[in-house]
């Protein structure tokens, strides 16, 4: 993502001067590279005489070890809005998701920005995104003189983008929880990065939600996606990925589930407001992700291969993804006996 956004930048008229800060050089020309780890605080020093920072140096790996990830992710974005405002930056731009606003039933569809932030800690990151977002909220009040401008996206899907919700299309069958409504939005990485020129631009500020217009209905999905679905009672499908995430064998708590069974479809408005347009639609992002996870197979999140995939797969073919982990569980069962 900082890789397309400084390519952008390099080329957009309203920057006069691009700095790259990493923990290894990137290959965009045009930008003056600095290498260094953003929880360094020396990082302060870095920005002098810089107007806007776009903070992305995020751990989003769903193998990474939760703490590490989440030491990570808060501990360098504080150190970033604290530098930031030593070295008299005007503004950050902070990349979080549309998932902060929680997966909830009666939610509004579509969500505007200023509605409430509902989603709890239970699934994968938005603890981190979370408390993200509260450090984005004190932020000025803390340092005066500093804005911060908060992007939200839906569903990300581009080159290199791995997540549980991305990962939710790899399976042999899409669940779906009986009694939910699933409503599907995607955001593609070319759109989102566009939506961050406007955040550095300062055309948007505040609390700004970024995706494609409108969203699909399961029945669309489906369509468009080829793959049938397969329906569970609530208390089997959040019963058994809690005692696979307990196990370890998968990295997707039970609380990601919330988010393939009821809306969190964003509206986009102020973006759209400032003169922003998606280029791409949702049927088009939903056939790009099916080419990109093509090959692939997983099980609640879990990547699989081998010998794994032949199991669990085959299982899989008579009930859905989570139930046809079961040789898994087993097998964990037996090890744990050894």
């Amino acid at each position: 993502m900082g890789e397309r956004l400084v390519r952008r930048l390099v080329e957009s008229k309203g920057v006069r001067r691009v700095l790259a800060i990493d923990e290894r050089r990137g290959e965009a020309r045009g930008v003056q590279w600095r290498v260094l780890d953003v929880r360094d605080p020396a990082v302060a020093e870095r920005l002098a005489g810089v107007d806007v920072v776009v903070h992305l140096a995020l751990d989003l790996g769903m193998e990474s070890d939760p703490k590490a990830r989440s030491a990570y992710n808060v501990r360098g974005t504080q150190t970033v809005i604290t530098a930031a405002a030593a070295a008299g930056v005007h503004r950050v731009v902070l990349c979080t998701s549309a998932m902060v606003y929680g997966a909830l039933a009666d939610n509004e569809v579509p969500l505007a920005e200023d509605a409430p932030l509902r989603a709890t800690e239970e699934a994968t990151l938005v603890g981190d995104l979370l408390e993200m977002e509260r450090l984005a909220r004190r932020a000025p009040h803390v340092h005066p003189g500093l804005s911060v401008t908060v992007l939200r996206p839906a569903v990300v899907v581009g080159p290199g983008v791995d997540t549980v919700l991305t990962r939710h299309f790899e399976a042999p069958r899409l669940l779906v929880v009986a009694g939910s409504r699933p409503c599907w939005q995607f955001c593609h990485v070319d759109d989102l990065t566009a939506a961050l020129e406007y955040a550095v631009l300062g055309l948007v500020e505040g609390e700004v939600t970024v995706g494609c217009d409108g969203w699909l209905e399961q029945e669309e999905v489906e369509q468009i996606t080829g793959i049938r679905r397969m329906e569970l009672p609530a208390s089997l499908a959040l019963g058994t990925a809690a005692r696979l995430h307990r196990l370890g064998l998968t990295p997707a708590p039970a609380g990601d589930l919330a988010y393939t069974m009821y809306p969190w479809v964003v509206s986009g408005s102020r973006l759209h407001e400032a003169g922003w347009r998606p280029r791409f639609n949702n049927d088009e992002v939903l056939a790009e992700l099916l080419a990109q996870v093509s090959g692939n197979h997983a099980v609640a999140g879990r990547r699989l291969s081998g010998k794994d995939a032949a199991t669990s797969l085959g299982a899989a073919g008579a009930t859905v993804a989570l139930v046809g982990t079961a040789a898994l569980v087993r097998r964990a069962r037996k090890r744990r006996r050894g």
